[in-house]
């Protein structure tokens, strides 16, 4: 990664204000996080600053407030978490900014940990609006993004506050960018991508930018309806993405660069997903016009795993059928305990991927399990990422590191 991290500059003392990605989840009758890990997933920047006496003030979102102040979206309970697992006191203040928190930042000493309210609970926040990061910026000495699952926004937090102060990269984001950015560069071959989920055209640029580089696309999940509809394959009430001409488009594109696109022989079909009904496994070509596919078969399952086991490197994104509901979740949990057995370098990218294998606890054998999914699919696809794109460069003139550091 050609930009400067926490490592780079001077933190002693320093008022550093870091953008994490605390999005947990929350159980709304216990106000118990189920989740911890993307906490977790920061703790490395957190522990470093603290090791260098900053004094640290976090920012995050949490969930979807669309600018309202909603009590079940507070960071109060994060705040909480974070001091347990750190085993010391994380200030919380119920604003992000404004006098009270400039007290409350004002009266920080070195080494301590504040964290602000949720910033979406702000409109300014998504809205990138100047003033709202000014004010954020007003907290800082030092800028430092370690969410990278959200660096794809263009968010007051993420690319705002930026612009007023020196700003480098945590080592989450550091680990992310590296992690990912192997399997761009120089991924040991064969190299497969596995893509589920519901829809093509999430994944199409990935596929464009990848296709110099891959030996296997491996497609599961809804996405496969898309495919296999194209191909002349009834799909019953199967979800279709509107995008036939885009995976008739990448069929071409695949085959025409020699690389093997690997689609289910067999699926599990289902009359309904809410409530869930009696299952059938079929082959692709017995498809019921009114059933609909809710998971991959058996013997795609076997499929899938034969491909997987030839490849030295596995880029996974997105379930293989309809996970969150346990009757169709066995393609999904089977895939997870496959890819932690590989002898390969195993990349999850994030979503409700990364939340199946650390709900498996399956996460610690992965070689990385990335915090953003559609973050990390944008940065596959070759797209810039703009939370990265506003972060010093290592080649910094000497005279602006000086600056910082004085």
């Amino acid at each position: 990664m050609n930009k400067k991290t926490i490592r780079d500059i001077q933190c002693t003392g320093k008022r550093v204000l870091v953008r994490v990605d605390f999005n947990v989840p929350i159980n709304e009758n216990t106000g118990e996080i189920t989740d911890d890990s993307r906490i977790r997933a920061s703790l490395s920047t957190i522990e470093y600053l603290l090791n260098q006496d900053a004094r640290v003030i976090l920012c995050s979102h949490l969930g979807r407030p669309k600018g309202n102040r909603i009590e079940k979206f507070s960071l109060a309970p994060v705040a909480k978490r974070l001091g347990e697992i750190l085993r010391e006191e994380i200030k919380f203040v119920p604003d992000c900014t404004g006098p009270e928190v400039e007290l409350s930042v004002a009266s920080l000493r070195n080494g301590e940990v504040l964290m602000l309210e949720n910033l979406r609970f702000y409109p300014d926040e998504e809205n990138n609006s100047p003033f709202f990061a000014r004010e954020l910026a007003r907290l800082g000495d030092v800028f430092v993004n370690d969410a990278f699952g959200t660096s794809h926004r263009e968010h007051a937090s993420i690319v705002g506050a930026s612009q007023y102060l020196p700003s480098v990269a945590g080592l989450l984001l550091e680990r992310e960018i590296n992690a990912l950015g192997h399997i761009l560069e120089k991924p040991a071959r064969p190299f497969g991508v596995l893509l589920g989920g519901a829809k093509v055209t999430d994944k199409v640029k990935l596929l464009d930018n990848v296709l110099g580089r891959v030996d296997y696309i491996i497609v599961g999940g809804g996405m496969a309806a898309t495919f296999l509809k194209v191909q002349g394959y009834e799909v019953g009430r199967s979800l279709i993405d509107g995008s036939l001409e885009t995976a008739r488009m990448l069929i071409d594109k695949v085959t025409g660069n020699g690389v093997k696109l690997v689609l289910p022989d067999d699926v599990l079909v289902a009359d309904s997903i809410n409530p869930p009904s009696t299952t059938e496994n079929v082959f692709i070509d017995h498809i019921p016009a009114d059933k609909m596919i809710v998971d991959i078969g058996t013997l795609t399952i076997t499929k899938f795993t034969e491909t997987l086991e030839k490849c030295r490197t596995v880029f996974w994104n997105g379930p293989m059928g309809i996970s969150e509901i346990p009757d169709y979740a066995e393609g999904t949990r089977t895939i997870a305990r496959v890819m932690a057995n590989l002898l390969a370098t195993t990349i999850v990218g994030g979503g409700s991927t990364a939340e199946i294998m650390t709900e498996m606890k399956l996460a610690e054998k992965m070689t990385f399990v990335s915090t953003g999914g559609g973050a990390s699919l944008e940065f596959l696809s070759g797209e810039p990422l703009p939370g990265v794109s506003v972060l010093m460069d290592k080649e910094l003139a000497a005279e602006a590191v000086e600056q910082l550091e004085s």
